[in-house]
């Protein structure tokens, strides 16, 4: 077993699609194939199962994707640490971000700080936002694009967008035919709702739930998108999620939006305020730029 065999079936996992991984991964989608099928070999239990509706986790496989994830992680953090001891000079910047918008607020966010980092070495981590948030408090991160964490009074907040939550569900499910959904509409239906590696947005869902006077009780829990979107296609439930999941929904989910006043989950740059760093202070001289950036890239999918 080697790195690439987790990267790609990480890769995999996230996107729920063979051809979308190839495409990201730069590889061909037989090739990708085969290093999956040779991971699963290597382990000997089936890791994705494929169907009509794409690629979808097996039970072994999402008890497999955050251990890879962590092997990954450390990997990664044992290449930096290697590089920061032959530098010793060069200062370190690090960077953490929520899990799954890496992919729309790094590229912008390095290209603010490009004439910056011929003379830092960028620490970049994609982790849950409590554990940004204790990443942050601890002087491990410097700048985290996270969820406006509780408890934590030596953080400092700035609001770059207000995402709305819609409804993620099976394309052949009879909810899919309606344009946009009421919450009196997911009465009844088995719910997948985020756990409490997500304690922002799960407060959000509950109060949302709550003041439309809705009694749901959670069928599943997910741990992280993957997981998510594995459970609603094989459960054929619905959940609800930001927008920003929309980006990797497999082939066999759908998305629809919410009838009413839409719910909204911050998404914010925390940072320790006593934290001195002079590429931390360009970052923040320039969030509306950034927030332009990305809103821009967004408008022209």
């Amino acid at each position: 077993m080697e790195l690439r065999h987790l990267r790609y079936f990480v890769a995999v996992a996230e996107a729920g699609s063979l051809t979308v991984a190839a495409r990201r991964l730069h590889t061909s989608q037989p090739s990708l194939s085969r290093q999956i099928r040779d991971l699963e070999s290597e382990i000997g239990v089936q890791l994705l199962g494929r169907s009509a509706r794409g690629i979808e986790l097996t039970a072994a496989g999402r008890a497999f994707l955050d251990h890879a994830r962590a092997v990954l992680s450390q990997a990664q953090a044992a290449a930096e640490a290697a590089r920061r001891v032959a530098h010793p000079a060069k200062p370190c910047f690090a960077m953490g971000f929520l899990t799954g918008h890496e992919l729309t607020w790094m590229p912008e966010a390095l290209q603010i700080l490009h004439k910056e980092l011929p003379n830092v070495d960028v620490m970049i981590s994609s982790q849950y936002s409590p554990q940004l948030a204790d990443g942050l408090s601890k002087g491990k991160i410097d700048a985290a694009f996270l969820r406006r964490e509780q408890g934590v009074p030596d953080l400092a907040f700035h609001l770059l967008v207000k995402e709305p939550l819609v409804v993620i569900l099976p394309n052949d499910h009879h909810l899919a035919t309606l344009k946009a959904i009421s919450p009196r509409d997911l009465a009844g239906e088995t719910f997948v709702t985020v756990s409490d590696t997500a304690p922002v947005l799960r407060r959000v869902i509950d109060n949302y739930l709550k003041r439309s006077g809705v009694n749901i009780t959670p069928a599943h829990e997910a741990d992280h998108l993957a997981m998510g979107m594995s459970l609603i296609a094989s459960t054929h439930g619905v959940g609800l999620l930001p927008a920003y999941a929309q980006n990797f929904i497999p082939s066999s989910v759908t998305s629809r939006p919410l009838k009413g006043e839409v719910p909204t989950v911050e998404l914010v740059l925390g940072y320790r305020k006593s934290n001195q760093s002079p590429v931390l202070k360009l970052l923040l001289s320039r969030l509306d730029e950034l927030v332009a950036r990305v809103s821009k890239k967004a408008r022209k999918r």
